[in-house]
């Protein structure tokens, strides 16, 4: 399987500010690769050096096996970039848009055509084609300023915080639209804060902070590397001391708490003790109410690896 990104010991600095910090990253063809980090890790800026619009200190891009430079322009024509902030032009139409930045690619007005309509279909703007851009809604938007990045065919498509601020149902399409993508043979690279959305789409996940790579897998390989396993929680009037001693005795079980009402059993990974607590709880004759279990999820992963919790609204802190 051909290698499509590498990036080797890249070194960004800004005065006396490492934005990337000995930053390696490798991306086969095919992936989803989802590229997480807390605000001002590094991320933004990890991609604007795989494009070349930024100079490195140090390090070695290739892509797909060629060295990136600022004037690769056989390159840049593979690749397509979605960027965090809308970039289209107000004073033309959505049609027009999608026909200009294919445009920057395609110079056969034949071709170019038909990859404009399948771009409008693709983001479901067939009834907005002769909008200006200030008359769509957000989430409308994005659709646009994916179409302008996709429009080409890229066979590489980086997609920065492509969901932010969209509705529920443009978020759904968009999400859909990157996976059928990739069905198509697109390689992505995807950065978020919703982690929901990257555990949905994502085939790896790439964690950074401070400008470096700290951890990389899967989201169930990323799982099993915390201490975080199962989270029982269960609605009850009380439980003594002594029982609560053992519960911490079943295996894997490596805290136990009862606060306002309520029973938590934290597990490692691999501990399933739904069962054990609750047939403890029947043996000792405790009456109970609601009962819940969750799984580890990618925003516990984030919080032990980075040390920051994600607020509602996807930045961290």
């Amino acid at each position: 399987m051909e290698t499509i990104v590498s990036v080797q010991n890249l070194v960004k600095r800004y005065k006396d500010l490492i934005a990337l910090d000995h930053f390696s990253l490798e991306i086969q063809e095919g992936e989803v690769l989802g590229l997480l980090g807390p605000n001002g890790s590094g991320k933004t800026t990890a991609i604007n050096c795989m494009l070349a619009l930024l100079t490195i200190d140090k390090g070695d891009i290739t892509l797909f096996g060629q060295k990136m430079t600022p004037t690769s322009y056989a390159i840049k024509q593979q690749i397509g970039m979605v960027p965090q902030q809308v970039a289209v032009f107000g004073e033309l139409t959505v049609q027009e848009n999608i026909d200009y930045f294919c445009g920057l690619y395609i110079a056969e007005k034949a071709k170019r055509r038909q990859l404009v309509e399948e771009a409008i279909a693709f983001v479901g703007l067939e009834d907005f084609r002769k909008f200006l851009p200030r008359k769509l809604s957000g989430g409308l938007l994005r659709r646009l300023n994916i179409a302008c990045g996709v429009a080409h065919k890229p066979r590489l498509i980086i997609l920065d915080e492509p969901t932010v601020a969209v509705d529920p149902q443009s978020r759904a399409h968009i999400l859909a639209g990157i996976q059928q993508l990739n069905r198509q043979g697109a390689t992505v690279i995807y950065t978020s804060h919703y982690m929901e959305e990257v555990e949905q789409i994502c085939t790896r996940i790439v964690i950074m902070d401070a400008g470096r790579s700290l951890a990389e897998g899967t989201s169930e390989s990323l799982k099993q590397m915390i201490k975080v396993g199962e989270t029982v929680r269960i609605e009850l009037a009380g439980i003594s001391g002594e029982d609560m001693e053992v519960l911490k005795g079943i295996p894997r079980v490596y805290e136990v708490t009862f606060e306002d009402g309520q029973l938590t059993v934290r597990s490692r990974p691999g501990g399933q003790n739904l069962l054990r607590v609750l047939d403890i709880l029947q043996q000792k004759e405790i009456p109970f109410s609601r009962v819940y279990s969750d799984q580890p999820t990618l925003n516990d992963v984030f919080l032990e690896i980075t040390g920051r919790q994600l607020r509602d609204g996807g930045e961290a802190e």
